[in-house]
């Protein structure tokens, strides 16, 4: 098959493009993006280790006539254009009319809403579209589903992913561009700590404000206190496992961390702050700021032993309550994969195309990754691209599951 991968010169667009060129079914890769330079030193960089044709092609998502012409003439569309509440239902809306299959990274959880709801228009067209499918969402929801096959009723579920807890990592990188300017997935960080975001309660899917503490026994051993985010994973494990009780996505963060976030959002809901002037404020935290955050780092409780990534699912199996944590196995690799955000996203974004190339992922429709990737399939192939991320004799699969039942 064809693929495009639009905005593949980004972190996370390069290492899914270094993966998917060495996949079986690929037979021409087209590196696209509006910078025409760094969509070539891609390929330029991959062409000695690719086993199939590759090509640079400049394109604009925001010129409609550009990007219709470029989905023609793929089979499939990795979009990791960012941010995903800008650019997701533009590129997702072409692809369908294109009659293009398409996967995308998309973490910003008003398009998941939008974009699920076209689901009777790519079935119409015959299109499979993978939304979501990168670390958090993606890897996440998969976690979740692990989880939730070890319960006969689902009351609670929250998936969770590390800030800066893990002792390494870009965060850095991520944040800023060689120049210093804030990246796309800082304002989307921006974006997701304020105004309100998605969770469960009671069942239902509402608004509230982000930033909230949840606290977490998770497992003998791994409890604390992590932070609601906005993020697609409510939404859609809303819709594909429907929780009785809460459920949320969650950042595991440091007090002093969370407090600053907190500053954030408050300026931004003030009106005194824009996305992209608190990420500009995030890559260079300002003094006054950072002192109104002191105050409040004081009085927030940290994240205590809770593992960095993982999914914890509450309900009952067999008439009893039981709670179950799916995580990534204490191991070297699945340190390195956390800490390389780049790496946690791109990886999971070319074993979808796995997935969807062999066929095992091709229905038509607009799915998340926990109904339309096969989770046992994706960490067996997961670790095969990780090294180091095996658990040994507990997580042969790099997924380490712990099942408590109450009392």
């Amino acid at each position: 098959m064809r693929i495009l991968a639009l905005g593949g010169p980004g972190a996370m667009g390069a290492v899914a493009v270094r993966v998917a060129v060495r996949l079986p079914g690929v037979t021409e890769m087209v590196v696209a993006d509006r910078n025409l330079a760094a969509a070539q030193a891609l390929v330029d960089r991959l062409a000695g280790t690719a086993k199939v044709p590759m090509r640079a092609l400049a394109v604009d998502v925001t010129d409609a006539t550009a990007l219709r012409t470029a989905l023609e003439d793929a089979d499939v569309v990795l979009n990791t254009v960012g941010p995903y509440f800008r650019f997701g239902m533009t590129v997702l809306r072409s692809a369908i009319a294109a009659g293009t299959h398409y996967l995308d990274i998309c973490d910003d959880w008003e398009p998941t809403l939008e974009m699920l709801a076209l689901d009777e228009d790519a079935r119409t067209a015959g299109v499979c579209a993978v939304i979501g499918m990168g670390a958090s969402p993606g890897v996440s929801n998969l976690l979740a589903a692990r989880a939730v096959r070890q319960l006969d009723h689902v009351q609670d579920l929250y998936t969770a992913w590390p800030v800066d807890v893990t002792g390494g990592g870009n965060d850095d990188e991520q944040m800023s561009d060689a120049e210093g300017r804030p990246t796309a997935a800082a304002v989307h960080w921006m974006e997701q700590i304020s105004g309100e975001v998605a969770m469960i309660s009671g069942g239902q899917l509402v608004q509230r404000q982000p930033l909230l503490p949840v606290a977490l026994d998770v497992a003998p051993g791994h409890s604390g206190t992590a932070y609601t985010v906005g993020h697609p994973e409510p939404v859609t494990l809303h819709r594909s496992f429907r929780p009785t009780g809460e459920a949320a996505n969650l950042m595991v963060i440091t007090p002093g961390t969370v407090a600053y976030l907190d500053v954030l959002r408050r300026d931004i809901d003030a009106g005194k702050l824009t996305g992209e002037t608190a990420a500009a404020d995030l890559v260079r935290p300002s003094v006054s700021r950072a002192l109104r955050a002191t105050a409040g780092a004081v009085t927030r409780k940290g994240p205590g032993s809770l593992p960095p990534f993982f999914a914890v699912a509450r309900g009952t199996r067999n008439g009893g309550p039981v709670t179950v944590l799916a995580r990534l196995a204490d191991t070297p690799g699945a340190t390195a994969l956390v800490n390389d955000m780049a790496a946690a996203t791109g990886i999971p974004l070319a074993l979808g195309l796995a997935q969807l190339l062999d066929g095992t992922v091709r229905h038509p429709g607009v799915h998340p990754p926990e109904t339309a990737v096969d989770p046992g399939r994706f960490f067996a192939d997961l670790v095969r691209q990780v090294p180091g991320l095996a658990g040994g004799h507990g997580a042969p699969d790099g997924v380490a599951l712990t099942v408590t039942p109450a009392g």
